[in-house]
Protein backbone atom coordinates (compact mmCIF):
# COMPACT_ATOMS: atom_id res chain seq x y z
CA UNK A 1 0.00 0.00 0.00
CA UNK A 2 2.84 2.37 0.89
CA UNK A 3 4.57 1.73 -2.45
CA UNK A 4 1.29 2.24 -4.30
CA UNK A 5 0.86 5.63 -2.66
CA UNK A 6 4.42 6.50 -3.59
CA UNK A 7 3.79 5.56 -7.22
CA UNK A 8 0.68 7.78 -7.31
CA UNK A 9 2.61 10.73 -5.86
CA UNK A 10 5.46 10.32 -8.35
CA UNK A 11 3.10 9.89 -11.30
CA UNK A 12 1.20 13.03 -10.27
CA UNK A 13 4.47 14.97 -10.11
CA UNK A 14 5.39 13.74 -13.58
CA UNK A 15 2.05 14.85 -15.01
CA UNK A 16 2.46 18.29 -13.43
CA UNK A 17 5.96 18.59 -14.90
CA UNK A 18 4.69 17.52 -18.31
CA UNK A 19 2.21 20.41 -18.46
CA UNK A 20 4.99 23.00 -18.81
CA UNK A 21 5.38 22.65 -22.57
CA UNK A 22 1.79 23.57 -23.41
CA UNK A 23 1.67 26.65 -21.16
CA UNK A 24 5.10 27.88 -22.28
CA UNK A 25 3.90 27.60 -25.87
CA UNK A 26 0.60 29.43 -25.43
CA UNK A 27 1.89 32.27 -23.23
CA UNK A 28 2.62 35.32 -25.46
CA UNK A 29 5.58 36.27 -23.27
CA UNK A 30 9.33 35.98 -23.76
CA UNK A 31 11.22 32.93 -22.53
CA UNK A 32 13.06 34.87 -19.82
CA UNK A 33 9.83 36.49 -18.65
CA UNK A 34 8.19 33.09 -18.26
CA UNK A 35 11.23 31.50 -16.64
CA UNK A 36 11.76 34.44 -14.26
CA UNK A 37 8.19 34.81 -13.00
CA UNK A 38 7.58 31.04 -12.82
CA UNK A 39 10.71 30.51 -10.74
CA UNK A 40 10.03 33.51 -8.51
CA UNK A 41 6.65 32.02 -7.58
CA UNK A 42 8.14 28.54 -7.13
CA UNK A 43 11.02 29.83 -5.01
CA UNK A 44 8.74 31.81 -2.71
CA UNK A 45 6.38 28.85 -2.27
CA UNK A 46 9.25 26.49 -1.42
CA UNK A 47 10.79 29.00 1.02
CA UNK A 48 7.38 29.29 2.70
CA UNK A 49 7.23 25.48 2.99
CA UNK A 50 10.74 25.39 4.46
CA UNK A 51 9.82 28.11 6.97
CA UNK A 52 6.60 26.29 7.85
CA UNK A 53 8.60 23.16 8.61
CA UNK A 54 10.96 25.15 10.80
CA UNK A 55 13.95 24.19 8.65
CA UNK A 56 15.36 27.52 7.52
CA UNK A 57 18.81 25.99 7.96
CA UNK A 58 18.15 24.19 4.65
CA UNK A 59 18.68 27.53 2.93
CA UNK A 60 22.26 27.74 4.16
CA UNK A 61 24.17 26.22 1.27
CA UNK A 62 27.86 25.54 0.92
CA UNK A 63 29.81 25.62 -2.33
CA UNK A 64 28.39 22.26 -3.44
CA UNK A 65 24.84 23.36 -2.64
CA UNK A 66 25.22 26.51 -4.71
CA UNK A 67 26.71 24.46 -7.56
CA UNK A 68 23.59 22.28 -7.41
CA UNK A 69 21.29 25.32 -7.33
CA UNK A 70 23.15 26.89 -10.27
CA UNK A 71 22.92 23.73 -12.38
CA UNK A 72 19.20 23.52 -11.61
CA UNK A 73 18.79 27.15 -12.65
CA UNK A 74 20.49 26.30 -15.94
CA UNK A 75 18.00 23.48 -16.54
CA UNK A 76 15.03 25.79 -15.98
CA UNK A 77 16.23 28.64 -18.17
CA UNK A 78 17.51 26.49 -21.04
CA UNK A 79 14.37 24.36 -21.11
CA UNK A 80 11.95 27.29 -21.27
CA UNK A 81 14.00 28.97 -24.01
CA UNK A 82 14.30 25.69 -25.95
CA UNK A 83 10.55 25.11 -25.75
CA UNK A 84 9.94 28.59 -27.18
CA UNK A 85 12.41 28.16 -30.05
CA UNK A 86 11.88 24.56 -31.13
CA UNK A 87 9.15 21.93 -30.77
CA UNK A 88 8.16 20.77 -27.30
CA UNK A 89 9.17 17.22 -28.24
CA UNK A 90 12.67 18.33 -29.24
CA UNK A 91 13.09 20.36 -26.04
CA UNK A 92 12.04 17.59 -23.65
CA UNK A 93 13.77 14.71 -25.43
CA UNK A 94 17.06 16.62 -25.75
CA UNK A 95 16.87 17.48 -22.05
CA UNK A 96 16.69 13.77 -21.36
CA UNK A 97 20.01 13.27 -23.15
CA UNK A 98 21.63 13.80 -19.75
CA UNK A 99 22.86 10.15 -19.51
CA UNK A 100 25.43 10.82 -22.21
CA UNK A 101 27.22 13.29 -19.92
CA UNK A 102 26.71 11.21 -16.76
CA UNK A 103 28.47 8.26 -18.40
CA UNK A 104 31.75 10.18 -18.43
CA UNK A 105 31.35 12.44 -15.39
CA UNK A 106 29.98 9.99 -12.82
CA UNK A 107 32.89 7.48 -12.90
CA UNK A 108 35.37 10.30 -12.21
CA UNK A 109 33.43 11.59 -9.22
CA UNK A 110 32.41 8.28 -7.66
CA UNK A 111 35.41 6.09 -8.56
CA UNK A 112 33.38 3.82 -10.82
CA UNK A 113 35.05 2.14 -13.77
CA UNK A 114 33.87 3.09 -17.26
CA UNK A 115 32.19 -0.01 -18.66
CA UNK A 116 31.59 -1.19 -22.21
CA UNK A 117 27.87 -0.68 -21.76
CA UNK A 118 28.55 2.95 -20.88
CA UNK A 119 30.10 3.48 -24.30
CA UNK A 120 27.08 1.81 -25.93
CA UNK A 121 24.82 4.23 -24.03
CA UNK A 122 26.84 7.17 -25.35
CA UNK A 123 26.72 5.88 -28.91
CA UNK A 124 22.96 5.27 -28.87
CA UNK A 125 22.22 8.62 -27.22
CA UNK A 126 24.40 10.47 -29.74
CA UNK A 127 22.59 8.68 -32.55
CA UNK A 128 19.22 9.68 -31.10
CA UNK A 129 20.31 13.29 -30.59
CA UNK A 130 21.64 13.57 -34.15
CA UNK A 131 18.18 12.81 -35.54
CA UNK A 132 16.82 16.03 -34.03
CA UNK A 133 19.16 18.02 -36.26
CA UNK A 134 17.96 16.49 -39.53
CA UNK A 135 15.71 18.49 -41.82
CA UNK A 136 15.12 22.24 -41.59
CA UNK A 137 17.44 23.87 -39.06
CA UNK A 138 17.10 27.54 -39.86
CA UNK A 139 16.52 30.32 -37.36
CA UNK A 140 15.03 29.43 -34.02
CA UNK A 141 14.81 25.69 -34.54
CA UNK A 142 18.60 25.23 -34.50
CA UNK A 143 19.02 27.59 -31.53
CA UNK A 144 16.20 25.79 -29.70
CA UNK A 145 17.78 22.39 -30.29
CA UNK A 146 21.15 23.63 -29.02
CA UNK A 147 19.46 25.03 -25.91
CA UNK A 148 17.80 21.65 -25.45
CA UNK A 149 21.24 20.05 -25.49
CA UNK A 150 22.37 22.66 -22.94
CA UNK A 151 19.40 21.77 -20.77
CA UNK A 152 20.49 18.13 -20.85
CA UNK A 153 24.03 19.06 -19.82
CA UNK A 154 22.73 21.17 -16.93
CA UNK A 155 20.44 18.31 -15.89
CA UNK A 156 23.44 15.98 -15.76
CA UNK A 157 25.40 18.45 -13.61
CA UNK A 158 22.37 18.95 -11.36
CA UNK A 159 22.02 15.18 -10.93
CA UNK A 160 25.70 14.77 -10.05
CA UNK A 161 25.81 17.60 -7.53
CA UNK A 162 22.55 16.38 -5.99
CA UNK A 163 24.07 12.91 -5.59
CA UNK A 164 27.23 14.37 -4.07
CA UNK A 165 25.11 16.33 -1.58
CA UNK A 166 23.30 13.13 -0.63
CA UNK A 167 26.59 11.30 -0.19
CA UNK A 168 28.05 13.97 2.10
CA UNK A 169 24.81 14.68 3.98
CA UNK A 170 22.77 11.43 3.99
CA UNK A 171 19.07 11.95 4.57
CA UNK A 172 19.15 15.72 4.11
CA UNK A 173 16.36 17.12 1.95
CA UNK A 174 17.81 19.16 -0.96
CA UNK A 175 14.76 21.45 -0.94
CA UNK A 176 16.97 24.40 -0.01
CA UNK A 177 18.99 24.04 -3.23
CA UNK A 178 15.77 23.70 -5.25
CA UNK A 179 14.26 26.82 -3.66
CA UNK A 180 17.38 28.96 -4.08
CA UNK A 181 17.90 27.64 -7.61
CA UNK A 182 14.49 29.02 -8.52
CA UNK A 183 15.22 32.35 -6.85
CA UNK A 184 18.52 32.47 -8.74
CA UNK A 185 16.59 32.09 -12.01
CA UNK A 186 14.30 34.95 -10.98
CA UNK A 187 17.27 37.18 -10.18
CA UNK A 188 19.09 36.39 -13.44
CA UNK A 189 15.98 36.92 -15.57
CA UNK A 190 14.71 40.05 -13.79
CA UNK A 191 16.64 42.62 -15.89
CA UNK A 192 15.21 41.09 -19.07
CA UNK A 193 11.81 40.01 -17.75
CA UNK A 194 10.55 43.06 -15.88
CA UNK A 195 10.69 45.70 -18.68
CA UNK A 196 7.42 45.50 -20.56
CA UNK A 197 5.96 42.73 -18.38
CA UNK A 198 2.22 43.38 -18.25
CA UNK A 199 0.49 39.99 -18.01
CA UNK A 200 -3.28 39.81 -18.34
CA UNK A 201 -5.30 38.08 -15.62
CA UNK A 202 -5.36 34.71 -17.49
CA UNK A 203 -1.64 34.99 -18.23
CA UNK A 204 -0.93 35.77 -14.58
CA UNK A 205 -2.98 32.77 -13.50
CA UNK A 206 -0.93 30.53 -15.82
CA UNK A 207 2.34 31.90 -14.43
CA UNK A 208 1.13 31.30 -10.87
CA UNK A 209 0.15 27.74 -11.81
CA UNK A 210 3.55 27.06 -13.40
CA UNK A 211 5.41 28.26 -10.32
CA UNK A 212 3.21 27.00 -7.49
CA UNK A 213 2.03 23.70 -8.97
CA UNK A 214 4.10 22.70 -12.00
CA UNK A 215 7.40 23.27 -10.13
CA UNK A 216 6.90 23.64 -6.36
CA UNK A 217 4.08 21.17 -5.70
CA UNK A 218 5.49 18.71 -8.23
CA UNK A 219 8.84 18.69 -6.42
CA UNK A 220 7.17 18.14 -3.03
CA UNK A 221 5.06 15.27 -4.40
CA UNK A 222 8.04 13.69 -6.14
CA UNK A 223 10.19 13.92 -3.01
CA UNK A 224 7.46 12.38 -0.85
CA UNK A 225 6.85 9.59 -3.37
CA UNK A 226 10.51 8.68 -3.80
CA UNK A 227 10.80 8.00 -0.06
CA UNK A 228 8.46 5.08 -0.59
CA UNK A 229 9.96 3.75 -3.82
CA UNK A 230 13.24 2.60 -5.33
CA UNK A 231 15.42 4.99 -7.29
CA UNK A 232 14.43 3.17 -10.48
CA UNK A 233 11.06 4.95 -10.35
CA UNK A 234 12.91 8.15 -11.31
CA UNK A 235 13.40 6.63 -14.76
CA UNK A 236 9.71 5.84 -15.09
CA UNK A 237 8.82 9.33 -13.90
CA UNK A 238 11.09 10.93 -16.47
CA UNK A 239 9.60 8.82 -19.21
CA UNK A 240 6.08 9.88 -18.26
CA UNK A 241 7.04 13.53 -18.42
CA UNK A 242 8.75 13.13 -21.79
CA UNK A 243 5.77 11.28 -23.28
CA UNK A 244 3.01 13.57 -22.00
CA UNK A 245 4.77 16.91 -22.55
CA UNK A 246 4.58 16.84 -26.38
CA UNK A 247 1.17 15.14 -26.20
CA UNK A 248 -0.38 18.07 -24.29
CA UNK A 249 1.24 20.49 -26.74
CA UNK A 250 -0.16 18.58 -29.71
CA UNK A 251 -3.67 18.50 -28.21
CA UNK A 252 -3.51 22.17 -27.24
CA UNK A 253 -1.76 23.74 -30.24
CA UNK A 254 -1.60 21.08 -32.94
CA UNK A 255 2.22 21.18 -32.97
CA UNK A 256 3.56 17.98 -34.50
CA UNK A 257 7.13 16.79 -33.93
CA UNK A 258 8.94 15.56 -37.02
CA UNK A 259 9.27 11.86 -37.71
CA UNK A 260 13.02 12.11 -37.14
CA UNK A 261 12.43 13.75 -33.75
CA UNK A 262 10.01 11.00 -32.73
CA UNK A 263 12.54 8.34 -33.72
CA UNK A 264 15.32 10.16 -31.86
CA UNK A 265 13.11 10.54 -28.79
CA UNK A 266 12.22 6.85 -28.86
CA UNK A 267 15.93 5.96 -28.93
CA UNK A 268 16.72 8.28 -26.01
CA UNK A 269 13.79 7.00 -23.92
CA UNK A 270 14.86 3.45 -24.69
CA UNK A 271 18.38 4.20 -23.50
CA UNK A 272 17.04 5.80 -20.30
CA UNK A 273 14.88 2.77 -19.59
CA UNK A 274 17.77 0.39 -20.26
CA UNK A 275 20.15 2.33 -18.01
CA UNK A 276 17.61 2.71 -15.20
CA UNK A 277 16.21 -0.81 -15.08
CA UNK A 278 19.41 -2.54 -16.10
CA UNK A 279 21.31 -1.07 -13.16
CA UNK A 280 18.71 -1.33 -10.43
CA UNK A 281 20.74 -3.96 -8.68
CA UNK A 282 24.01 -2.03 -8.73
CA UNK A 283 25.34 -0.06 -5.83
CA UNK A 284 25.47 3.72 -5.96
Amino acid sequence: MDSRRGAVLVATAALLWSSSGLFIKILPLGALQIAGVRSLVAGLVLVAVIAGRGRLSALRLGALGWACASAYAGVLICFVAATKLTTAANAIFLQFSAPIYLVFLEPRLFNRRLQTRDLVVVGLTLAGMSLFFLGRLQGGRLAGNLLGVGSGLCLALFTLTLKLMGTRNPGRDPIGAIALGNLLVAALCAPFALPGLRPTLPQGAILLYLGAFQIALAYLLFNAGMRRLSATVAVVTGTLEAVFNPLWVFLGTGERPSGWALLGGAIILGVIGWVGFGRKGEAG
